[in-house]
């Protein structure tokens, strides 16, 4: 095993957080139901520093799910090699459980968009995705999960649903799914769709991971507010229920719950993750 590797193989179906370094102390000290963290890997593609030791300690206990925001799955241009080095590099030392990554894009030519765009939906589009897929899980070695966007709209192309997209994709290059609850209710709520038909309809037995996280409300001049994922506030009943709702489909798995802006102290922290607990112990 590399030198600071996690001795975890697999993700507990327990509850788990986004790890920020402000919590680093209170997660060994009292880490309440949490079993598991995510990092964002972007964060953490240094060759050293208080970062890298802060992981190293927490792997002894804690198991670890390592998440990208950057690879643009979806974008049009071929993936960045440089940035697929830097992943393994991770991966290899960090030894996680869980990879994952989005199914979105934030490239376009030469310049890197700081946000997670949505896709259309069609054999085009599946067939480039599927082959990004395939090149991540040869280069690191490993599985990746691929988790589904919030939407904020549709697109007029798009010939397949986003769960026939999900499933055929799981097909093509064996990559399993994180399902995420919170981004679900999003997209049905602004695209006036039913979030527990969107769960029939989800290729289930793919899922290794599941998400919930706080989101906010903007109006923009509709007869409806817009439903923004923030991360950045607790999560709301109805993402709960759907949650228990999900779970009855799954089965017990992990849970993450996602807070990356605004991020409170530990304590408000800890509790949502007891209720994640209490959710899956029902």
């Amino acid at each position: 095993m590399p030198d600071g590797a996690s001795r975890f193989d697999t993700l507990p179906a327990s509850p788990g957080v986004g790890y920020k370094p402000q919590h680093f102390k209170d997660l060994q000290d009292d880490p309440g139901p949490v079993e598991w963290i995510e990092i964002h890997a972007e964060n953490y593609m240094g060759d050293g520093g208080r970062p890298l030791a802060q992981l190293r300690a927490l792997s002894e206990k804690f198991a670890l799910s390592v998440h990208g925001v950057g690879l643009s799955i979806g974008g049009e241009m071929p993936l960045d090699r440089d940035h697929l080095a830097r992943l393994k590099k991770l991966c290899d030392w960090a030894n996680p459980a869980s990879f994952s990554e989005h199914l979105a894009w934030s490239t376009h030519d030469s310049e890197f968009l700081n946000d997670l765009l949505p896709l259309p939906y069609t054999e085009a589009t599946l067939s480039r995705v599927a082959d990004h897929i395939s090149q991540v899980q040869d280069t690191i070695g490993r599985q990746m999960l691929l988790e589904n966007p919030s939407s904020y709209l549709a697109f007029d192309e798009s010939t397949l649903s986003e769960t026939d997209f999900l499933a055929e994709l799981t097909h093509r290059t064996s990559c399993g799914l994180l399902l995420d609850v919170n981004n679900v209710f999003i997209s049905a709520k602004n695209l006036a769709l039913s979030p527990r038909d969107y769960i029939d309809a989800y290729p289930v037995d793919a899922v290794g991971e599941l998400h919930v996280g706080g989101h906010e409300e903007d109006s923009v001049g509709f007869n409806q507010p817009l439903l923004i994922d923030s991360h950045s506030r607790p999560v709301v009943d109805p993402v709960w229920d759907l949650l228990a709702y999900t779970l009855d489909r799954t089965g017990p798995k992990p849970v993450l719950v996602e807070w990356d802006n605004d991020v409170p102290d530990w304590p408000t922290l800890r509790a949502e993750a007891e209720r994640a607990a209490d959710v899956l112990a029902r």
